[in-house]
């Protein structure tokens, strides 16, 4: 755990030497979903393998790259492309970005990805505004002595994901006159698809929606005293009675279709709500 807390301390200082400010919003983009960078007014980039200590993203449609600026007067670390268990990494490598940004001061994790819808009432190209969520990826980034400066050991996970904050994005949505579903995500540990049995059972559970990610970085942030908002975009709707094969090349175009509506809400959320983000 010292070599872990070294390599986030020497990060965090490379950041303080790199970065114009201090970011507010952690924006964690999934499969896909690179897009909103259009609209960031731009102050700092670099690859993940140019940053100290960083994992690398080598999962399809993971860009790899961290771009700094700011949407509105919001202060924004934007990831394009995250890192996954299924990429051998342990949670708590594959959590290092938001340990490094929590450690910086930011104050947000906005955690956006690609998943399989399991609410049958959903749609391809559905958004699913995260209420609460299962974890079945069986590894916790927590695991190990634990830092009390960086949070306290036993993290309350009761409301990981901020009301107050899906209150604001829910007005947002509405303004757009946009459709945001709502539901309880599960993250499962892949890399292997869904079989329509896994499906059932997933959804007998209590799930909306699964993917592969997010919910490890949810549970550092927290840790760290974070707030989190969380969005997915269903890819897919599989019904297991009536199941269809999933391609990963099917869920990054889906996943396309909506980006460009999930990048207005998240504009408008970073414009309109900065002062409760910030």
């Amino acid at each position: 755990m010292e070599q872990y807390a070294t390599a986030v301390e020497e990060t965090v200082s490379f950041f303080q030497r790199e970065l114009p400010w201090t970011p507010d919003v952690c924006l964690m983009l999934g499969t896909g979903l690179g897009g909103i960078a259009q609209a960031m007014d731009m102050a700092w980039t670099a690859d993940y393998g140019d940053i100290p200590n960083f994992p690398v993203s080598t999962s399809p449609g993971h860009a790899g790259k961290l771009l700094v600026g700011e949407i509105g007067n919001a202060r924004v670390a934007l990831f394009q492309g995250r890192f996954h268990f299924y990429e051998g990494y342990r949670t708590k490598e594959l959590t290092f970005p938001i340990r490094v940004m929590a450690g910086l001061g930011a104050k947000v994790l906005i955690g956006c990805n690609a998943a399989g819808g399991l609410n049958l009432d959903f749609s391809s190209g559905d958004l699913m505004l995260i209420t609460d969520h299962i974890n079945l990826i069986p590894d916790n980034p927590l695991q190990g002595s634990n830092i009390d400066r960086w949070g306290p050991r036993f993290p309350d996970l009761s409301k990981a994901y901020s009301s107050a904050l899906r209150e604001k994005i829910v007005q947002v949505a509405e303004n757009l006159g946009m459709t945001l579903r709502e539901g309880i995500f599960v993250a499962v540990p892949g890399p292997s698809l869904e079989t329509p049995a896994e499906t059932r059972v997933l959804r007998m559970i209590g799930a909306d929606a699964v993917a592969m990610s997010l919910v490890p970085e949810v549970i550092v942030a927290v840790h760290a005293g974070m707030e989190v908002l969380g969005i997915s975009v269903i890819a897919n709707v599989n019904d297991p009675d009536n199941f269809q094969p999933i391609l990963i090349e099917d869920v990054i175009a889906q996943v396309q279709k909506a980006e460009h509506r999930l990048e207005r809400l998240l504009v408008a959320f970073l414009v309109n709500a900065h002062s409760s983000v910030g």
